[in-house]
């Protein structure tokens, strides 16, 4: 047994070992750092809520160095900011396939006093897309029974192999940490140094499920923003949307599912009910405004 728990113990820390050359300590917030994962060559990324400045920000590199990083963009739907330095850095990390629920995992972090930081534990649970409360999808919802110290918040979540599952966070649950997918990762930061930012559609509606006639459900108007999407299309408060781009909807998830496919600038067709009668009102999507 102690022979076993020895390879163990070595196979682990030969996973940190692999990891934290990839893995920087982010100075954006006052009292204490972050951690940052050196995504690809010149490109960090970390957890956008530990990001509380957007100048002067610096990085801790794995060889101890200390460099200037500019805020490409944020995304706070997902918690995801991405940092650029001048600094080619190490070859991206290996991404791993997503894990299962029991698979063995490592929280990795690094901080400018203590170094490299590490904290195991297990995915305690997995599922397919998942929409966080800040309006972020998530390719997949992985839950994490790992202690993930304030210093480690944006580092690296690893499997015992040294591969890449994701970032940790612990700003999107309220009951544990998750690791933010690295599939999510390539998606939202190719969007960020394209564009800034995630664009994200939106109707301009205040929706409150409501039960139809035969069983059926819909997403009653109870408010309107004035120059919003919807209000220029015509619908009225006291409408009842019933489905958009041919999709039902029952449930304001399932709107927001249909706006991640159907972003701003696209036109959609959105079936509603108003006074009994059914009626097709045409919208063309917008932006979702940035939260100040």
């Amino acid at each position: 047994m102690s022979t076993q728990l020895a390879a163990l113990s070595s196979e682990l820390a030969a996973a940190v070992q692999q990891a934290e050359r990839h893995i920087v300590a982010v100075h954006a917030r006052p009292r204490f750092s972050s951690s940052g994962v050196l995504w690809k060559p010149g490109v960090i990324v970390t957890a956008e809520h530990t990001v509380r400045r957007e100048e002067e920000i610096t990085v801790t590199l794995p060889d101890g160095s200390t460099v200037s990083a500019t805020l490409a963009g944020t995304d706070p739907g997902t918690d995801i900011a991405v940092l650029k330095i001048d600094q080619e850095g190490a070859a991206p990390p290996p991404h791993a396939a997503a894990p299962a629920p029991g698979t063995l995992a490592l929280a990795i972090g690094r901080s400018e006093d203590s170094g490299v930081n590490a904290a195991m534990g297990i995915i305690s649970a997995r599922s397919g897309e998942w929409r966080t409360w800040r309006g972020g999808q998530l390719d997949h919802y992985i839950r994490l029974d790992i202690n993930i110290f304030p210093t480690s918040d944006g580092g690296a979540v690893i499997n015992t192999g040294g591969e890449l599952i994701g970032v940790a966070t612990s700003a999107l649950s309220r009951i544990a940490g998750l690791a933010i997918p690295a599939v999510t990762i390539d998606r939202v930061a190719d969007q960020i140094l394209t564009r800034g930012r995630v664009s994200r559609g939106y109707l301009g509606v205040g929706l409150q499920p409501v039960e139809l006639p035969d069983h059926q459900k819909g997403l009653i108007v109870l408010s309107l923003e004035n120059a919003g999407p919807a209000a220029q299309a015509g619908v009225l408060i006291g409408d009842i949307l019933v489905s958009i781009a041919g999709d039902s909807v029952s449930e304001t998830d399932d709107l927001q599912a249909s706006l991640e496919s159907n972003g701003p600038g696209k036109t959609v067709q959105v079936g509603i009910l108003r006074g009994g009668d059914s009626r097709i009102v045409t919208i063309m999507v917008g932006e979702r405004p940035r939260r100040s």
